[in-house]
């Protein structure tokens, strides 16, 4: 491996941490959000409603974290934004696991100690909403154009992989042992266990460098240059890019609709339709949903553990296929399989029946998922938009993504009352308005330069008037 390849993907491994974490904090909740309802809900008396927005608090977080993301790293840079991030990740898992810690005495439950774990779930939250858009940030701001695509991806494993990984750790933690002794004890381990992971992303970051494009906004010119030089292994491809950097660096920001609406609604419906289909409801609650299936304790986590196998497996399908296939038809193929697996789960759940029949069908569910809306949503989200105006509505689509991820999981227990069957008809039905809006609204971007897809947008805001001037 060339001198300057090894430095660039070591510092891509270094900033995919952050994607790491983010899939870690996002589904540790799973294996803890039973045990969070007996602590907290039962002795308190608190209903379905509260127990749906403890699982999901994080996500308010992420949209804080999504809104500042911005400002922040134009202010103190991607790499101190993204150091910010590590060091909430590992504040928020030291005091998810005793939130107790000063004001509150252990099994001592009352509203105040509710809300302040409440809080700290938020504050992890922001790390996520941070790290989910600078990871990736960061990464294609100091890539060589010709790999940028591929070490931007591996972003996104690193996200599954953290899910997987938090999966087989609270597997581990709950192996064995007493329901009554996961319910006091071992949900803390859990959410400790993020401490290990953000820790090392803290210290990490100090190896690496901030990125060429924020330097030159800051005029450390010659600093940039030097990174220029070493990732791109020439003096003279270091300069001719340095020389477009400083050309685009200062140019002012256009309307968010100079391409017209259309465009940014594509935007955020991408980011909607991927939580609307339901994955944060299997994520976040499969313990208890295999728990109904009537698994055991253990047993339920070790499930997860599959689900999480079956996230990396697909993800590394679609990696290998969407520049072969295309984006648009594993995206059509992954709604239709989604909601095969959806109706499916729904159709058991209505005959009383949630079995293995149900787990298989949960796993097409997934499947699916991870070959089209999962990974691919960020692909055309950094590919649809025009050049001119691609930070603002990624900032929106970040927004919507997240916003859209807390109403449906911090609504989920509340459909349960209605019945499970309700509940994934609901996102079954999710599916195929996916599958239409995919059909109807989204193009092919396979194969097509930025501007090529910009012209796109700009010949459908030409015809758009065209048509309201007749």
């Amino acid at each position: 491996m060339k001198k300057n390849t090894r430095y660039i993907v070591t510092l891509t491994l270094i900033a995919a941490l952050g994607g790491l974490l983010f899939g870690y904090d996002t589904a540790v909740i799973s294996g803890a959000e039973q045990s969070l309802q007996v602590y907290f809900m039962e002795s308190l008396g608190l209903g379905t409603f509260a127990h749906g927005l403890t699982v999901s608090s994080a996500l308010i977080g992420c949209i804080v974290g999504g809104l500042i993301s911005g400002f922040l790293s134009n202010r103190i840079g991607r790499k101190n934004s993204l150091l910010v991030a590590a060091v909430l990740f590992f504040v928020s898992a030291l005091l998810s696991a005793y939130p107790e810690f000063l004001f509150f005495t252990k099994d001592n439950q009352t509203m105040g100690l509710f809300i302040m774990f409440n809080f700290y779930r938020i504050i992890g939250g922001i790390g996520v909403g941070l790290a989910s858009g600078l990871g990736p940030l960061y990464i294609s701001e100091t890539s060589p154009a010709n790999i940028r695509g591929k070490l931007v991806t591996l972003n996104n494993l690193a996200i599954i992989f953290g899910m997987s990984f938090v999966y087989f750790v609270n597997w581990r933690i709950a192996a064995g042992q007493e329901l009554s002794w996961i319910h006091d004890v071992g949900w803390r381990y859990m959410f400790a266990s993020e401490a290990i992971p953000a820790l090392l992303f803290f210290g990490l970051l100090f190896l690496v460098p901030e990125t060429p494009r924020y330097l030159i906004s800051k005029n450390k010119d010659q600093e940039a240059l030097t990174i220029l030089e070493k990732v791109n292994n020439s003096k003279e491809k270091a300069n001719a890019i340095y020389q477009e950097i400083k050309q685009t660096v200062d140019v002012k920001n256009v309307r968010v609709f100079s391409y017209g609406k259309l465009v940014v609604i594509v935007g955020i419906l991408l980011a909607a339709f991927q939580q609307f289909v339901g994955i944060n409801v299997i994520l976040y609650y499969a313990p208890r949903i295999f728990a109904e299936m009537g698994a055991s304790s253990d047993g339920s986590m070790f499930q997860t553990v599959i689900i999480g196998i079956v996230n990396f497996i697909f993800v590394l399908i679609a990696m290998l296929l969407v520049d072969r296939v295309g984006r648009r038809l594993l995206m059509i193929v992954g709604s239709v399989g989604m909601a095969v697996g959806m109706f499916g789960v729904a159709a058991l759940a209505y005959l009383d029946q949630m079995g293995i029949g149900a787990l298989i069908f949960i796993l097409i569910f997934v499947a699916f998922y991870n070959l089209s809306f999962g990974p691919l949503m960020w692909v055309l989200a950094s590919e649809l938009f025009p050049n001119k105006v691609r930070g603002q509505i990624m900032a929106i689509t970040v927004v919507a993504n997240w916003g859209s991820n807390l109403l449906i999981s911090s609504t989920f227990p509340s459909l349960l009352e209605f019945g499970a069957g309700f509940a994934y008809t609901f996102y079954g039905i999710m599916c195929v308005l996916a599958l239409l809006f995919v059909l109807k609204l989204v193009p092919e971007t396979k194969g097509k330069t930025l501007e090529e897809i910009e012209k796109y947008w700009e010949d459908k805001q030409a015809n758009s008037q065209q048509n309201k001037a007749v």
